[in-house]
């Protein structure tokens, strides 16, 4: 099955059409500056544009980052607050005519890299983190995922843990990357000390620099990087809508959100 795969950052929106059977982009990834401010309707053109350049006319999954339930966005952490209790899914079909399915990009991640990455065939706890704008996680137990685990908003020092231990922040704030990656194992270590996972699986794009931080990280987990890399979120994306049976739906026609 060929299904077109978005991943919606805080800095940049990614899209390529995916083989669900074997992860495979089947196109180039094109990959378009998340417009500021980021507002539903910008946001929701660029992905218009992206399946239109790719002259795709059937179904796309979309990785966003907020928790999502029944296709509305309940948070806005990187992007514009009207994006908070937003029928996004509603959103998306409207503004691109074609049926969408919306889940959080972490979860997105998470799938792909449990099915074709680091992640495959690996039973107990584990847990996928994408570094990037925040600090993005998904996490699964004997492979079965628990949606919207939204653990980069954990409080270190009364702030949230992204706002620390982010990409983002090891930019804003000029960090080296020994004393971003202490900042970082900090962040796991509280992870493990509430869920106990037996693996870590570490992406975004920060992950094709793992060498410049792992050696910082003092968790008994094990520690990967993920497979799939930057990737991660658009294969996620298209597998989601394999696995919810989305060709086929019919797109309702409504007005759009500002």
């Amino acid at each position: 099955m060929q299904v077109l795969g978005i991943d919606i950052g805080g800095s940049g929106i990614k899209g390529a059409i995916v083989n669900t059977h074997t992860g495979e982009l089947l196109t180039p990834r094109i990959r378009i500056a998340t417009p500021s401010p980021s507002k539903p309707k910008r946001v929701a053109r660029v992905v218009a544009d992206i399946a239109q350049q790719l002259a795709w006319r059937g179904p796309i999954g979309i990785g966003f980052p907020a928790p999502i339930r029944d296709g509305v966005t309940l948070l806005a952490a990187n992007v514009h607050h009207k994006w908070t209790g937003l029928d996004a899914k509603s959103l998306f079909n409207n503004m691109i005519g074609l049926p969408c399915y919306v889940l959080n990009d972490a979860d997105a991640a998470g799938l792909a890299e449990m099915k074709f990455g680091a992640g495959r065939g690996r039973q107990g706890t584990v847990m996928i983190i994408t570094i990037g704008t925040g600090l993005g996680t998904a996490l699964f137990t004997d492979g079965y995922m628990v949606p919207n685990a939204e653990f980069g908003h954990l409080e270190i020092n009364c702030e949230d843990a992204e706002y620390r231990a982010s990409d983002a922040a090891r930019k804003r704030e000029k960090l080296s990357w020994k004393r971003w990656g202490k900042r970082f194992d900090r962040f796991l270590r509280r992870l493990e000390l509430y869920l106990r996972p037996d693996l870590f699986i570490l992406g975004g794009g920060i992950s094709k620099k793992a060498d410049k931080f792992m050696p910082y990280l003092t968790v008994e987990a094990e520690v990967v990087t993920a497979q799939l890399l930057n990737n991660a979120g658009i294969v996620g994306a298209a597998l989601a809508v394999e696995q919810i049976g989305l060709v086929g739906e019919v797109v309702d026609s409504g007005e759009e959100t500002d």
